[in-house]
C-alpha cells in the first residue's frame, strides 16, 4: 500500500510544481501598473516583517519598540523621511505608537501597493509564499492582480498538500492508528503539518482510498465564480476536474 501511495505521489507531485511554476511566470507578466482611481484611507497592514521594526523616531538607528508581524494592521497619521527612506507615524492597534519604514506597509486603497505586494508573492518561497499570497488576498479584494495570486495559490497549497500526504504515511503507524479506533480519515486531516495551514483558513480534502491530501480548491472557485472572464478561469477549471479526478480514484489493490 505504501508503495502505492509513493508511486502516486513521484507521480503527481512534479505535475503539480510544474504548474506552480507556471502560474508564477504568468503572474510575472501581468500588468503592474496602478489603477487610475484610488480612494485614499489612513489603514494599512504590515506585509515585510524584514523591515517592519516599529521605532521612537523616524530613524533606522532609533531605539526600537517592537517588530511587527506580518498581517498587523496600523493607523498612519503622519510621514517624515529620514536616513534615506521614508518612515511612517503609525498606530500598531491595539495601542502602541510609533515610526516604521514605509515599505514594510501596504494600504488596502493605496495606489500601486497590490503590485507591490504581489510581486512580493511572486518573490517569495516555501510556506512564507502561501502567506503572502493569503495576505495580499485578504487586502485586495478587488484587485485585477487577484485572478493570478488565487490561481498560484491553489497550485501552491495541492503541491504543499502531496508532500504533507507522504509525509503522513511515512510518520503515522498503522497498527497505532488501529488500536486507537479512530477513523482514518480523522489523523490525516488532523496531521500536525496542516495546522499552520488551518491558522490561514486553509482546507484541505482525504481521498481514504489512497491516503492522500488535497487542497480543497477554494480559491480555484473563486476565479471561475468572480472572475468567469479572466485568463486564470479556464485554468482554474482544469485544476477542479482534476481535482474531482483525483476524489473519485480507487485504491486497485483494495
Amino acid at each position: 500500500m505504501k508503495r502505492l501511495i509513493f508511486l502516486s505521489l513521484l507521480l503527481v507531485l512534479p505535475f503539480f510544481t510544474a504548474h506552480a511554476q507556471t502560474t508564477k511566470k504568468r503572474l510575472a507578466k501581468k500588468s503592474f501598473a496602478a489603477p487610475k482611481s484610488v480612494t485614499n484611507n489612513n489603514t494599512a497592514i504590515v506585509f515585510d516583517e524584514r523591515l517592519a521594526v516599529l521605532r521612537v523616531e523616524p530613524s533606522l538607528f532609533a531605539r526600537p519598540i517592537q517588530r511587527l508581524r506580518m498581517g498587523r494592521i496600523v493607523q498612519i497619521s503622519g510621514s517624515k523621511k529620514a536616513d534615506g527612506v521614508t518612515f511612517y507615524l503609525v498606530k500598531a492597534l491595539p495601542n502602541n505608537v510609533g515610526w516604521v519604514q514605509s515599505e514594510a506597509v501596504v494600504g488596502k486603497s493605496k495606489s500601486g501597493d497590490d503590485a507591490r505586494l504581489a510581486r512580493l508573492v511572486q518573490a517569495s518561497d516555501g510556506f512564507a509564499q502561501i502567506e503572502c499570497a493569503m495576505l495580499f488576498l485578504e487586502t485586495f479584494k478587488d484587485s485585477a492582480l487577484r485572478p493570478p495570486i488565487l490561481l498560484l495559490l491553489g497550485d501552491l497549497t495541492e503541491e504543499a498538500a502531496l508532500k504533507i500526504s507522504a509525509d503522513a504515511a511515512r510518520r503515522l503507524s498503522r497498527r497505532e492508528m488501529a488500536a486507537s479506533g479512530a477513523p482514518l480519515h480523522s489523523f490525516y486531516l488532523n496531521y500536525v503539518s496542516l495546522d499552520r495551514y488551518r491558522r490561514l483558513g486553509i482546507r484541505f480534502l482525504f481521498n481514504p482510498s489512497m491516503r492522500l491530501l488535497h487542497y480543497d480548491g477554494a480559491a480555484w472557485k473563486e476565479i471561475i465564480n468572480r472572475f468567469p472572464k479572466s485568463d486564470e478561469a479556464a485554468e482554474a477549471q482544469k485544476r477542479l476536474d482534476t481535482l474531482k479526478e483525483k476524489m473519485e480514484v480507487v485504491d486497485s489493490e483494495k
